[in-house]
């Protein structure tokens, strides 16, 4: 079981699965929704996936049409985000997970975007765009 939250602890979460796959996103959007120079997400299974706590501070914002990113109204710390046409996916961030986990399977998206300032210096995979 994954357990999470956001920041002042008014959302928590459980995600009764394992985090497989994690997407190092550089693209502009998540790099402002962030504030960081990319995101780490990690694709979910939406019915595995519930809120224990908080449910009324959780708000969604539609980013681009079909998406939207699910963040705290209080802390506005960023939680997931979801797709109109994929509903049974949400891309958690994971940054807000407090379960200790391990995972292999990191790669980078969106390299072409990248900040001009941050220089990605792991050996994980990297790709143009969204890997497939």
């Amino acid at each position: 079981m994954i357990e999470g939250g956001c920041l002042c602890g008014g959302i928590r979460y459980q995600y009764d699965g394992e985090i497989e796959e994690i997407s190092l996103c550089h693209c502009s959007q998540c790099r402002k929704a962030q504030g960081s120079a990319f995101a780490a997400v990690s694709p979910l299974d939406s019915a595995r996936f519930r809120i224990i706590a908080g449910a009324a501070l959780l708000r969604e914002y539609r980013s681009s049409p079909g998406k939207v990113r699910a963040f705290c109204a209080n802390c506005g710390s960023p939680i997931y985000s979801a797709k109109d046409d994929v509903p049974e996916v949400k891309r958690l961030r994971i940054g807000t997970v407090d379960t200790p986990f391990a995972c292999d399977n990191i790669f980078h998206i969106f390299v072409d975007s990248k900040a001009s300032w941050f220089d990605i210096a792991d050996r994980h995979p990297r790709f143009a765009e969204r890997k497939r």
